[in-house]
């Protein structure tokens, strides 16, 4: 079985070498264009690209998957498989269409719950205690292919997007070894996805991110792991911007929304809507990520300023 694998961001290196620690030939790897990431702007190639090399694959990098030209260049690597995992893009069913076994996803969701690009920031901001991956065949339209394999992951109260990236991309690539075996023996199934159970996991915009103090402090704290290694949640000290990056809620009936009650060696914590949210790590304005304790020590943080 030749495989033609795509995929872009580190989520999708467990599972490329998954393919490649079991021996499976794999006849192309694509990924999306080298682009400028950081604060200096350097131009970087995705986290696929730097695996694929590595291992001494040929890679392709189109900026239109499913162009003319990209198309005719995937059938010259002949696959018999297409795997994609967070590739970036939809693909068209003439690109699906090329490999003869079809195409298979590995998608960060139970689906039919979060379909789209943000499932595992949705799915924590929404308060879901159980997430997952699943494999499905892929369709044109996003993340409604029928369903292969699922595998249930239960999540920790302090997971944050990074945490359960990681451990979600570890958990897809076993599932696609799994589903990769069942399509060898022609025993993969196709279980269509109940639609009136289909949520939508939309990207992350950029005004999400601004922390609002009269929302429930366990919202803000979802929202703070949700954000959290990127973009980050964060809120103003006077005119300064500051990322929350590690946050847990507690009751209070003090303050005003966004009113420091206490500054202690556990952090700063801050009246919300509902309750109250013990900061325990920021990051001021281009400043290195910080205890809070140390920060209201270095910064001359006061109990009852206002944030926000």
């Amino acid at each position: 079985m030749r495989i033609g694998f795509m995929g872009t961001p580190e989520f999708a290196v467990p599972s490329l070498r998954a393919l490649l620690d079991a021996g499976r030939e794999i006849a192309f790897v694509g990924t999306q264009p080298d682009r400028p990431l950081g604060r200096g702007l350097k131009v970087q190639p995705p986290a696929v690209k730097v695996a694929a090399q590595s291992a001494g694959l040929p890679v392709i990098q189109p900026r239109r998957a499913s162009s003319a030209e990209a198309i005719q260049q995937i059938r010259q690597f002949a696959p018999d498989l297409l795997v994609v995992v967070a590739f970036g893009q939809i693909l068209s069913q003439e690109l699906l269409d090329v490999p003869s076994l079809g195409a298979v996803n590995v998608h960060a969701s139970l689906l039919p719950r979060w379909r789209g690009a943000a499932p595992i920031q949705r799915a924590i901001l929404n308060g879901d205690t159980e997430m997952g991956v699943t494999t499905m065949w892929m369709t044109p339209r996003l993340d409604a292919g029928d369903i292969i394999l699922q595998q249930v992951v239960h999540t920790a109260p302090d997971d944050t997007a990074g945490s359960l990236s990681r451990a979600l991309a570890v958990q897809g690539s076993c599932l696609l070894m799994r589903t990769i075996d069942l399509i060898a023996r022609g025993e993969a199934p196709r279980i269509p996805q109940d639609e009136s159970k289909a949520t939508e996991a939309s990207r992350i915009r950029p005004e999400e991110a601004l922390i609002r103090w009269e929302r429930p402090a366990v919202e803000i704290c979802r929202l703070a792991r949700a954000l959290n290694p990127w973009p980050g949640a964060f809120t103003y000290r006077g005119g300064e911007r500051i990322k929350i990056w590690q946050a847990h809620p507690k009751d209070c009936a003090e303050g005003k929304p966004g009113q420091i009650v206490e500054i202690a060696r556990d952090g700063i914590t801050v009246a919300a809507g509902a309750g109250a949210v013990v900061i325990e790590q920021v990051q001021p304005e281009s400043r290195r990520i910080m205890p809070a304790a140390a920060y209201a020590n270095g910064y001359r943080v006061q109990a009852a300023e206002m944030l926000g």
